[in-house]
């Protein structure tokens, strides 16, 4: 399979995976053209914006996910959460300043249950954003933090997991395993290469 002849129609799940693929109505799933839009900045950050967070946090938590972007709760803003260690990161109008080394690992997507594959990232970043209450800030990512960054980054521009997949990977996981359904999945270490970036 090439990476262009992956298409959003030719990815609906198998028959055993459409009770997880229904599991959590509050989340858009793959198909819905929400997901390939370039969500807008927001102007104010405010109470509303800040309702958005809180049900984006608890989707997240029911999901027993890592990331979580606007648009997959059908709100087409620049806005997404994330949580990676002990405190859930709450990250609006983010900018990536920069990126270096490389990674490789497995990913899927809240928005498409199952469909997993090995996906190359930056190892490093530089995220750039405003928290919940307005405050700006500038944070260093690395490894999984900066692969789900990046995630949920390219949802805001209307990109899925899989435009970036390694097409030979793309595959529908076990639903007889008991694991997570995550943003991504982290059953084995990300491998890790430090070339320089191509530009």
């Amino acid at each position: 399979m090439n990476r262009e002849d992956i298409a959003d129609e030719k990815l609906l799940p198998p028959p055993e995976y459409h009770e997880a693929w229904f599991a959590i109505p509050e989340i858009v799933k793959l198909g819905d053209p929400i997901l390939r839009q370039v969500a807008a900045p927001i102007t104010k950050i405010n109470s509303e914006t800040r309702e958005i967070v809180e049900f984006m946090i608890e989707t997240l938590e029911k999901a027993r996910g890592l990331g979580l972007a606007a648009p997959q709760i059908g709100v087409s803003q620049r806005l997404f959460v994330y949580r990676v260690g002990e405190e859930t990161q709450v990250v609006i109008n983010p900018q990536i300043l920069g990126m270096k080394g490389e990674q490789i690992g497995i990913e899927g997507c809240l928005s498409i249950p199952g469909l997993l594959g090995d996906v190359p990232r930056a190892n490093e970043l530089r995220l750039k954003g405003f928290d919940a209450r307005g405050r700006p800030f500038v944070r260093k990512a690395t490894e999984l933090e900066a692969r789900v960054i990046q995630h949920e980054y390219d949802h805001l521009d209307g990109v899925l997991f899989f435009d970036k997949v390694i097409p030979e990977t793309l595959d529908w996981g076990n639903l007889d395993e008991d694991e997570d359904e995550e943003e991504e999945k982290e059953p084995e270490k990300p491998r890790h290469s430090h070339r320089r970036r191509r530009k």
